[in-house]
């Protein structure tokens, strides 16, 4: 069904720390946002990412007849889950209590981030946040990934890799007894705010620490690399730069020239990982690079895809 300016679709990206919703029309008008904690599956309990999902598709939906609303788009990294039996019944009770009736489809966030970035049927998208993957996109939908294993398989050039970096580049530095400066400084400051003088104490200190801690939690020492201008700090960002390039690359057929869409929070502009990584795809051959808008309003793109005749328009007014 084409050309029904009166149709509304709905558009939700579920992350781990956020849920964002966007309901538009199909001449790109955004009717209604909204915006709740993070309801991915895979971070917090099966009632909780319910009922956070549900939170910011009802601000979306305050001033909105839901009965409006023709489709819907749902993108979340483990989208599997929306297939398990408890998480189904929860959110099949929650989305009928919005009142909406019309179909949805739960896909992959690598999906809603590439048509985020470009209106491309296919290319290639990389997301680098906490984690790091990358995806392989034909016709808007996945059909490959590389990476996106976790900490503790992979997640090369991630937040988290950045700052295990960091912690191992400063254990280096206590193994050799060198003094800490710069980086390895700011990362014993940030995790021993009373750090003992000896190296041979804080290098003890600073193990116990980090197995202290979630190990997740090293994500949260990546601006530390990224607010320092040494050495070492340079050092780990060129890697970061050169593994998710390969990541990138690892999707391509040989001499394939389109789209990449780049993701996540390492990836918003000014941040030197983005910055250096930009240089090194260019050097590979990924001259068309494309930066993500808001994944909400991607999801609700591919949302009026079937339901509009000009989705390149759509597309211009709804990510500019």
């Amino acid at each position: 069904m084409h050309g029904d300016e009166a149709a509304l679709v709905l558009g939700l990206d579920i992350g781990g720390t956020s849920s964002r919703a966007l309901v538009s029309d199909l001449s790109g008008r955004v009717l209604g946002r909204g915006e709740a904690a993070g309801g991915n599956p895979n971070s917090h309990p099966a009632d909780q990412a319910v009922r956070q999902i549900a939170d910011a598709a009802r601000s979306a939906l305050a001033e909105i007849d839901p009965a409006a609303v023709l489709n819907c788009v749902i993108g979340m990294a483990g989208v599997s889950k929306m297939v398990d039996p408890e998480f189904s019944a929860l959110f099949d009770h929650a989305w009928s209590r919005l009142g909406l009736h019309c179909p949805r489809r739960a896909i992959s966030d690598c999906e809603v981030a590439f048509a985020a970035g470009t209106p491309e049927p296919g290319g290639t998208v990389l997301i680098a946040g906490t984690g790091a993957i990358a995806a392989r996109i034909e016709q808007h939908r996945m059909v490959a990934t590389i990476g996106g294993h976790g900490w503790l398989l992979g997640d090369e050039g991630s937040a988290f890799w950045l700052g295990r970096e960091a912690v191992r580049a400063a254990l280096r530095a206590l193994d050799r007894d060198e003094p800490l400066q710069g980086l390895t400084a700011a990362v014993r400051d940030r995790l021993l705010p009373n750090a003992p003088d000896a190296p041979a104490a804080q290098r003890k200190q600073l193990i116990s620490a980090v197995n202290a801690a979630p190990p997740i939690r090293l994500a949260e020492l990546a601006p530390l690399v990224t607010a320092a201008a040494d050495e070492t700090a340079a050092d780990i960002v060129l890697r970061a730069a050169r593994v998710l390039a390969d990541t990138a690359a690892a999707t391509r057929v040989h001499g394939e020239t389109r789209t990449i869409v780049l993701a996540g929070g390492l990836m918003a502009p000014g941040n030197p990982v983005r910055e250096a990584l930009r240089g090194t795809l260019s050097k590979r051959g990924f001259q068309d690079q494309r930066t993500a808008g808001p994944g909400e309003a991607g999801a609700a793109w591919l949302a009026a895809l079937d339901l509009t005749a000009a989705p390149e328009t759509l597309h211009e007014r709804l990510l500019g």
